[in-house]
């Protein structure tokens, strides 16, 4: 399967201790001829942190996709009956986007996305990062790998001796999860 032409939505989360390893997947979808719609957290938008400014992201990623960024509930809103994404991709997703996602929370520009794409049953795509993937984020995990249109990114403890409940995604294995799951299946193996 080709990604040239594909709408993809991608949307950031506010892990950004892990954007050193989602950006080249962005920039390699994007030379494959992906057509990126980038969606992002408020704390996305807003944090300054020792990985990063927010400018220095935010404008990274516009000139990666060249598109200004979706980063209201407002302007996510449209992303399901009007911008028809093929795919969304939640890269980082956090434990707490995770919770919210599990529990129809839609407080956020990412939330927002995400649910406005899903009545669209379309594939929803998830490279979870979060330190209580194997604590109490477990169980929202386990809610939305029962969902329909939902699919994981592989993933598996990122340091199973410091911390035992931390996941995180693989994340070279998004364009393998983004093939999968236009044809409605899941990548494997899931845990890795």
């Amino acid at each position: 399967m080709s990604i040239e032409g594909l709408k993809i939505g991608f949307a950031l989360t506010g892990s950004s201790c892990n954007f050193s390893n989602v950006f080249p997947v962005i920039d390699e979808l994007a030379e494959k001829g992906g057509d990126i719609y980038p969606i992002i957290s408020h704390a996305v938008d807003t944090f300054d942190t020792r990985f990063g400014t927010a400018w220095e992201w935010k404008n990274r990623l516009e000139e990666i996709t060249k598109k200004e960024l979706i980063k209201t509930i407002v302007e996510a809103e449209p992303v399901g009956p009007k911008l028809k994404l093929d795919v969304l991709v939640v890269a980082p997703c956090t434990g707490n986007t995770i919770a919210k996602l599990a529990n129809a929370i839609t407080d956020t520009s990412v939330t927002m996305a995400c649910k406005a794409h899903l009545r669209n049953q379309r594939p929803l795509i998830l490279a979870i990062a979060t330190n209580d993937g194997l604590g109490a984020n477990a169980k929202n995990i386990g809610m939305l790998l029962n969902m329909k249109n939902v699919y994981f990114v592989p993933f598996g403890q990122d340091d199973a001796i410091n911390k035992p409940n931390s996941v995180i995604a693989k994340f070279d294995k998004i364009e393998g999860t983004i093939e999968a799951a236009l044809k409605g299946k899941q990548f494997q193996p899931l845990l890795v």
